[in-house]
C-alpha cells in the first residue's frame, strides 16, 4: 500500500516546482545555512534532530541538519522517529505501508529493515493507523527527495515516550542495523517548547541542547520534567542519542535555534525549533 500525504498544500506545498522552490527558499532563507549543498561521500553522521512544523515556520532551520547530511552523504536507510500527535495507533508504530507519496514522487519504505523490527522487538507494531494524520514524519520526506531519489525511510511514530521506551527503540534499531548490515541515519523529529515567550522558550530550549549537545538522556528527562517543558518529541531524541552513541558518535554540532516568533514577529507565544547533528 502507498502512505498518502496528508498535509501537502498544508504545512508545505502540493505541486512539485512550488515545492522545490520553497524547499530552496528554506536554505536560502536569512535563518537558514545560507547556501544549497553538494552530496558528499562522506558518512559521519549517525543521527540529527529536525523540526516538523510548517515550513514557513521551520523550514530554514530543518534546511541546516538537511545540508549536512547532503554533505555527509545519503546513506541506504533513513530510520525517522516521530511523536505521535494524533494519539492514534499503538504505543510505538511502524509504518506497513511500502511507499510513502508526497508531490515530489514516492518513497520506498526499507520493508526489510521494518519486518525485522516487527519480528525481533516487542514493543514495535505494523500499524498504519498512526502514521494516517501524523505529519511529524510527513514533512522530512520532500528535504530529503529534493536532493536524491535512492534512498529508503522507516518510518516510527512513538506514542510511548518514556526513557525504557527509548533505549528498548534505539536498541532494536541498532540491532536491525547491524544484522542487516544497513547503512542509516536516524532522524529525531521534534519541536522544542510550545506556546510560551520567547525569552521562556529559549531559555528552556537551549537548556535542553545543552544536555542533548552532551548526550545526556537521563538529564534531559530531569529537566523536562522538572520544568515541564513541552517538547513534544523527546522519546525519538532520546532514541537517536542512545543509537549514535553506541555507534561511535561521539561528537555533536548544534547548528540552529529559532522559533515561530523569529518568523511572525510575535513573540507572545512561540514554538521552538532546532537543528543538530550526531556524527563520529
Amino acid at each position: 500500500m502507498i502512505r498518502k500525504p496528508a498535509v501537502a498544500g498544508i504545512f508545505y506545498e502540493n505541486k512539485p516546482d512550488m515545492l522545490k522552490k520553497c524547499i530552496e527558499h528554506c536554505f536560502m532563507h536569512d535563518l537558514g545555512p545560507g547556501n544549497i549543498p553538494i552530496m558528499g561521500h562522506i558518512r559521519e553522521i549517525k543521527g540529527a534532530i529536525v523540526p516538523h512544523a510548517g515550513y514557513m515556520y521551520s523550514g530554514p532551520i530543518a534546511a541546516h541538519s538537511y545540508y549536512k547530511i547532503v554533505e555527509d552523504g545519503f546513506p541506504e536507510t533513513f530510520v525517522i522517529l516521530c511523536p505521535n500527535h494524533t494519539g492514534l495507533g499503538s504505543g510505538v508504530s511502524i509504518s506497513s505501508d511500502k511507499q510513502w507519496k508526497t508531490p515530489l514522487g514516492n518513497v520506498n519504505v526499507d520493508t526489510e529493515f521494518t519486518n525485522y523490527l516487527f519480528e525481533n522487538s516487542n514493543i514495535m507494531d505494523l500499524d498504519n493507523l498512526a502514521h494516517l494524520k501524523e505529519h511529524s514524519c510527513e514533512v522530512q520526506l520532500p528535504f530529503l527527495q529534493y536532493f536524491n531519489e535512492d534512498f529508503k525511510v522507516v518510518p516510527i511514530s512513538m506514542g510511548l515516550q518514556d526513557i525504557n521506551t527509548a533505549k528498548d527503540v534505539a536498541e532494536a534499531i541498532n540491532n536491525a542495523k547491524n544484522e542487516l548490515d544497513k547503512d542509516i541515519i536516524v532522524l529525531a523529529s521534534t519541536d522544542f517548547t510550545h506556546y510560551q515567550s520567547q525569552d521562556i522558550a529559549s531559555k528552556q530550549d537551549y537548556s535542553l541542547l545543552d544536555s542533548i549537545s552532551n548526550f545526556d538522556v537521563s538529564g534531559m528527562y530531569s529537566k523536562i520534567q522538572e520544568h515541564n517543558i513541552t517538547i513534544c518529541g523527546y522519546g525519538p531524541v532520546a532514541a537517536t542519542l542512545i543509537f549514535a552513541k553506541s555507534n561511535n558518535a561521539n561528537n555533536s554540532q548544534f547548528l540552529k535555534y529559532a522559533t515561530s516568533g523569529d518568523i511572525t514577529k510575535d513573540y507572545a507565544a512561540v514554538v521552538g525549533y532546532a537543528s543538530e547533528i550526531l556524527f563520529e
